[in-house]
């Protein structure tokens, strides 16, 4: 009797424990905020929200679209900036698509995280916010919604994947070989496509280091700059360059006044 007591007593601890770890697994976030916020799965894809506690009198509500949301990013380094944007009444969102480098199989969740924020009551056009690599994301999905948008901004951003990440590196996101992707990146390399938000009359707001080696200012920035003056927008784009940065977590990039400023008027005009 006793040896059948403590068998019970083993198994009901063993039992127990398992279910306390099962609980502890389910409760691991999808992903580590840097701000309340809501994250989730939306076709197998992380999606997350800060929802702004001010309440805005615009309706449908306005929201950022921001990229790259890979398991990192958000990071610390833009809290301040997020936290303008709540502040101002502003949600933002994003889906972590992987290295999807702006290729066709990647829009397909961007589309999808542009429809739950509709779906939700947020406007039809939100404003593209593309951090670096989330350039190339951001561009990709900007041209081929030019009316969905309401602005494009971007912290030393990605617009040309021929200088960042390069085509043999990107080759496998568009499940082409380097050879395949060479032969048609007039197809799918959005700087070639700026015209159509140029035509849009799409504001865009960058910043961006001089010297940045990783994603170089005269093919990404600069360039796109070139495109709108030739298609005679040149008034709709700014781009702030840092003569002594480049591409890194200088707080000035994040701490930029005039681009926060330039998000929240863009967000909230839904023109």
């Amino acid at each position: 009797m006793k040896h059948s007591l403590i068998l019970h007593a083993a198994i009901a601890f063993v039992i127990c424990f398992s279910n306390s770890f099962a609980i502890a697994e389910d409760a691991k976030p999808l992903k580590n905020l840097i701000l309340p916020g809501e994250a989730f799965l939306l076709q197998d894809r992380v999606m997350f929200i800060f929802e702004p506690s001010v309440k805005t009198k615009l309706s449908p509500r306005p929201w950022v679209f921001y990229a790259p949301t890979l398991p990192g990013t958000p990071d610390v380094h833009e809290k301040w900036m997020h936290e303008q944007f709540l502040a101002a009444g502003i949600a933002v969102a994003g889906i972590d698509v992987g290295e999807g480098y702006g290729s066709p199989a990647s829009q397909i969740h961007l589309d999808a995280c542009y429809n739950e924020m509709v779906k939700r009551g947020y406007s039809k056009r939100p404003c593209l916010l593309g951090r670096s690599r989330g350039g190339l994301w951001a561009s990709s999905w900007a041209v081929r919604n030019p009316e969905k948008v309401v602005g494009l901004a971007g912290i030393y951003p990605v617009y040309d994947l021929t200088s960042y990440p390069g085509i043999k590196r990107a080759a496998s996101a568009y499940e082409m070989t380097p050879e395949q992707l060479e032969e048609k990146i007039d197809q799918h390399n959005p700087i070639g496509k700026m015209s159509v938000l140029a035509k849009a009359k799409v504001p865009v707001y960058i910043i961006h280091g001089k010297i940045d080696k990783v994603v170089p200012l005269e093919k990404n920035s600069a360039e796109l700059q070139r495109r709108y003056q030739k298609a005679g927008a040149g008034k709709l784009i700014e781009v702030k360059v840092i003569d002594d940065q480049g591409h890194n977590y200088w707080p000035g990039f994040f701490h930029c006044e005039e681009l926060v400023e330039f998000v929240i008027r863009r967000a909230n005009s839904q023109e």
